[in-house]
């Protein structure tokens, strides 16, 4: 994703062009200025040639992102470290040197072979666990509660003891963007003119603009997570993260992260894009409708930090389909999609087709 999010605007007040037909020119509905297509089209080739040269230039270096506060070098510590390999789904993961090869967290796949420590950048930042196993354990008990589609015996085989505490790999990145938003909003008012109600709409041509800063904006650097299980049980409390220190490891295994910063910046772009219009959108107040005319977001991108995220996960099977349970081990948040008894849900509907056909006997 370029940095730069731009639509054709009028050059003078930035307002939306059109093309109109009876002139041949692109026109502005708001200043009235006329242009000619080959001068806007200029105009943008240049803009779109400097997006260009400013994203290869970011690719080149990096993606934009300023790395240089990542450290490469474990020192004495990488000789306390270990590092498994699950021969099913590919996670590597890193733990101390006293933790025993156990079933993966992503697949649940008990032949994890230990192999050598070797080839990581070493965290900035680390948010120790906050909620234990016992507590773990109990939410996803209570996840169960009340659902009357789920099978039986998957809570008792779903292997609950097996639920583990993982740091899941982050890439946090900083930066700041500059907006400027056009918004097209409503107010109404209605009056009776004899026996006929009126209706008064008027348009509003609105303005806002601004610059927001991001710190740490928040994305997983595992393939092996699904990201709409990260975006699910964040947030994440940053007041209580820590410099990173193996003293946080031991009872628990670290994801080594294997996408790349390149990789997840059209995230972190997407959320800061998105985030800064959202806050000029909740800018605009006492109008009954406000939608978005057009927008040039332009993100200057910061540092890049690495992190790690505590998540308690389960992996289980029923039926042959996987089901991947993650809880934020700060906060408690949970997300985990559940199987449904083929049984009980015939059971379901032939209950509400036999009260359906009870309440129409009784009518007719």
């Amino acid at each position: 994703m370029p940095a730069q999010v731009t639509n054709y605007q009028c050059p003078a007040c930035t307002g939306p062009l059109h093309y109109a037909g009876s002139s041949g020119k692109l026109e502005c509905e708001y200043c009235s200025s006329t242009y000619e297509i080959a001068e806007i089209e200029k105009l943008y080739a240049e803009k779109e040639a400097a997006a260009t040269a400013a994203h290869q230039k970011a690719e080149t270096d990096g993606g934009g992102w300023d790395t240089s506060q990542l450290d490469g070098g474990w020192g004495a510590e990488a000789e306390q470290m270990r590092a498994y390999s699950c021969p099913s789904c590919g996670a590597e993961l890193i733990c101390d040197e006293t933790t025993a090869a156990t079933s993966c967290p992503y697949c649940g796949n008990p032949t994890v072979v230990p192999g050598q420590f070797a080839g990581t950048l070493k965290p900035d930042y680390v948010i120790p666990f906050k909620l234990d196993k016992k507590a773990a354990k109990e939410a996803l008990k209570n996840h169960y509660k009340g659902k009357t589609l789920l099978p039986k015996a998957f809570a008792a085989e779903n292997h609950i003891e097996e639920i583990k505490g993982v740091y899941v790999p982050f890439w946090l990145f900083d930066g700041e963007a500059d907006a400027d938003v056009i918004f097209h909003a409503t107010r109404s008012t209605s009056h009776r003119e004899g026996d006929e109600q009126v209706t008064v709409t008027q348009h509003y041509h609105v303005r806002r603009a601004g610059s927001l800063r991001f710190e740490r904006i928040p994305v997983d650097a595992s393939t092996k997570m699904p990201d709409e299980h990260m975006d699910a049980i964040e947030p994440f409390d940053y007041s209580e993260i820590k410099p990173f220190s193996t003293a946080y490891l031991p009872g628990f295994l670290a994801d080594k992260y294997d996408v790349e910063i390149k990789d997840s910046a059209q995230r972190a772009d997407e959320r800061a894009t998105n985030t800064v219009l959202d806050a000029m959108r909740d800018d605009v107040t006492g109008y009954e409708t406000c939608t978005v005319r057009s927008s040039n977001v332009n993100l200057k991108r910061g540092e890049v930090h690495y992190a790690l995220m505590p998540v308690w996960m389960l992996n289980t099977k029923w039926n042959g389909q996987d089901y991947l349970f993650a809880m934020n081990g700060q906060t408690g948040k949970m997300v985990g999609d559940l199987p449904i008894s083929k049984g009980k849900l015939a059971a379901w509907f032939g209950g509400v087709f036999a009260v359906a056909a009870a309440v129409l006997s009784l009518i007719f």
